[in-house]
């Protein structure tokens, strides 16, 4: 019987880091928790809207355009400090665009007296985050391009990253058919077994005209 487990939750606190740095007393550690959520959630919202605004300038056509890796979230007493790594800010550096973030997510925050500060961080090699390439392999899907060229497509990009070892799994009713399967590709090394191995990984739905699709990417980076 397969036991399976997440792999960026089993190696937690030694390859890889928690996104969210902040104390809080038993009673109220949930309220934090919620809160985290609703920042990270009011982010992501507020992208896709602009995105979807963006459409007249073609952003919709970038398949990597404004794509957020993972956000990061530092607590102290009066500030909370926002960090938003995202592989191309295009969006974000637009003029006024973080002032009306801002505002959102001041009307998320439970606490009147914490000021926000959000800064972006560009990611320094795109292709090697499993989020990019899952939206990537989902703009090709939408586009009626076939699955397993989509695919091949992502691994290539990955050449230009330095990493070791990708793979890449859809499941769901792939090309149309009535019954659903999964197909995988793989390049390299991935040794999910071991804590020492750094590997990353995104699962990531496409909503398609046949139904949703189900897509998981590990990549694995360096080896400690």
């Amino acid at each position: 019987m397969g036991q399976k487990i997440n792999p960026l939750g089993f190696r937690l606190g030694t390859t890889q880091n928690h996104h969210s740095f902040w104390f809080a007393q038993p009673k109220n550690y949930s309220e934090g928790l919620q809160e985290d959520k609703k920042i990270r959630n009011c982010i992501k919202n507020y992208i896709q809207k602009n995105r979807k605004k963006g459409s007249n300038r073609k952003i919709e056509s970038d398949p990597s355009s404004e794509v957020i890796t993972h956000i990061e979230i530092q607590k102290e007493i009066d500030t909370i400090h926002v960090i938003i790594h995202i592989g191309f800010p295009n969006l974000l550096k637009q003029k006024g665009a973080i002032e009306e973030l801002e505002k959102d997510l001041q009307k998320e925050v439970n606490s009147v007296n914490q000021k926000l500060n959000i800064a972006i961080e560009k990611v320094k090699e795109p292709y090697r985050q499993p989020n990019i390439l899952a939206e990537y392999i989902a703009f090709q899907l939408k586009n009626r391009v076939s699955f397993r060229k989509a695919m091949k497509k992502a691994i290539e990009l990955t050449k230009k990253a330095d990493i070791k070892g990708v793979k890449i799994k859809i499941a769901g009713r792939l090309g149309g058919k009535e019954i659903a399967r999964a197909e995988c590709i793989k390049k390299g090394r991935l040794p999910l077994q071991t804590i020492r191995a750094k590997i990353d990984y995104c699962c990531y739905p496409i909503r398609t005209i046949y139904g949703v699709l189900g897509v998981k990417i590990w990549i694995f980076i360096e080896e400690e």
